[in-house]
């Protein structure tokens, strides 16, 4: 066993994305836009997105360790690279750490970080099996983890909580195509994906539209749909099992592009660019770490 592979169960380059979904809830919550904003929140919110996400794929791999034997030898625990056990405790550590970092910014971010754990831990072990409750499941962590960012402005969670519904639909869509990465999928799922895609797109638009901030969000929301609709039209050509996965690699990495069209419509340009620049760094993990 070595620290590599540890590392390489945490899906660093899903890490990024998760850490774009708090900087876009804190745009949401109007922190960004504060002059004397103190960063130690920013901080803590970003160290407990990254454990509580980290912490959850791990487990994923624990509890999938007989199956991926079977469909994914080559991975960590599977290949004996990694003891189960290990991979547990890491997982914990991780959990831990996230829900600690959020109580060191107040109670409300320690709550949903509590409920960010049991989401991902409950999608691990049953979910993920369920055909509606598992893609559902899974975007639900997302959600609280875009609300997580919120949370630094505790009061703001109320009036902006059903915004978490939009990465609910967006990751709903890609875990259900996800489905199909083995064993390849069927273009109705694909179908619908694409139309959960163009609604988050049409909603993140309007709210930009109602701010007056749909010129400074368009650019961010233009590159978002090339990145999801490409590779997700390829699939639908072709389902078979790598079209898909490079379709839901897509999806997940894009996630990035879609916070960074938050950003633009309730902070700033400058800002939105900030958050883009993660892009790249999570690119480039993706081509070293597995993102699925």
């Amino acid at each position: 066993m070595n620290s590599l592979s540890l590392f390489t169960l945490t899906r660093p380059a899903n890490l990024v994305t998760a850490v774009a979904d708090v900087l876009a809830g804190m745009a949401i919550a109007g922190y960004l836009n504060q002059l004397d904003a103190a960063p130690a929140p920013v901080g803590w919110l970003c160290l407990a997105t990254v454990g509580l996400y980290g912490g959850g794929v791990v487990f994923n791999d624990v509890f999938d360790a007989d199956l991926d034997a079977i469909e994914r030898p080559e991975r960590p625990i599977p290949s004996g690279k990694v003891s189960r056990s290990a991979a547990a405790t890491l997982g914990t550590v991780l959990l831990a750490m996230g829900i600690g970092a959020a109580f060191m910014v107040n109670w409300l971010a320690g709550g949903l970080a509590v409920g960010i754990a049991v989401a991902a831990l409950v999608y691990d072990r049953f979910g993920k099996h369920h055909n509606w409750l598992g893609p559902v499941n899974m975007g639900l962590c997302r959600g609280l983890n875009l609300l997580l960012g919120v949370s630094i402005l505790p009061e703001q969670v109320q009036p902006w909580a059903w915004v978490g519904l939009v990465p609910v639909a967006y990751i709903a869509a890609i875990t259900a195509i996800s489905r199909g990465e083995v064993h390849g999928g069927n273009t109705r799922t694909l179908r619908l994906a694409g139309l959960l895609y163009a609604g988050v797109i049409a909603v993140i638009a309007a709210i930009a539209q109602a701010r007056g901030q749909l010129g400074t969000a368009f650019p961010f929301l233009v590159i978002f749909g090339y990145y999801i609709f490409v590779p997700l039209w390829q699939a639908v050509r072709e389902p078979v099992g790598r079209n898909i996965g490079l379709a839901v690699k897509a999806g997940v990495l894009s996630l990035i592009v879609m916070n960074a069209a938050w950003v633009a419509a309730f902070a700033s340009f400058p800002f939105a660019l900030l958050v883009m620049c993660l892009l790249p760094l999570s690119r480039l993990l993706a081509r070293v770490f597995a993102v699925t």
